[in-house]
């Protein structure tokens, strides 16, 4: 009974340190970026969201992961790019990894397991907007984090001065 308890909480902690190692937080996909004027598809699995998921109507998840884009703020592509790097930055678990004048990457970190989610914002001139698609490295559910992250990032994005 002792070697078991001792056992277990061995487990347990290889496990604890394992995940605070980053353990859950995935591989970053090599396919990030613009491509032919796209993001990334969404997720096949209930775990993405992505303002471009009308261009995929035959997509098992277009429903579920179809977002609605950022607006540019008073039609500016540079104040807007600004304005939501100061939204990333000022919220927990988001680190901005890649910042160019059309196309912003980060990363998402949940607090306790460490699963990383993937942002990615791109200033689509066509439409005058701010792209965006948000998915879950592991997992095939994300019970709607992706969808309220993007949605607090929005509402601090229109928050900035």
């Amino acid at each position: 009974m002792k070697t078991t308890l001792i056992i277990a909480f061995g487990l347990l902690v290889v496990a604890v340190v394992a995940i605070r190692l980053g353990a859950l937080g995935g591989t970053r996909p090599a396919d990030l970026g613009v491509s032919n004027s796209r993001l990334k598809p969404p997720s096949p699995t209930r775990n993405s969201v992505s303002s471009q998921a009308a261009l995929y109507p035959d997509h098992p998840q277009r429903d579920y992961a179809d977002i609605k884009p950022l607006p540019l703020r008073n039609g500016s592509a540079a104040n807007s790019l600004q304005a939501l790097t100061a939204a990333l930055r000022s919220m927990p678990g988001i680190k901005v990894v890649e910042q160019r004048p059309d196309y912003l990457y980060a990363e998402a970190e949940t607090r306790w397991l460490r699963f990383v989610d993937d942002l990615e914002f791109w200033l689509n001139p066509a439409r005058g907007v701010i792209e965006l698609r948000s998915a879950s490295r592991l997992g095939r559910e994300d019970f709607g984090v992706n969808r309220q992250r993007i949605e607090a990032i929005r509402a601090a994005y229109l928050a900035q001065p």
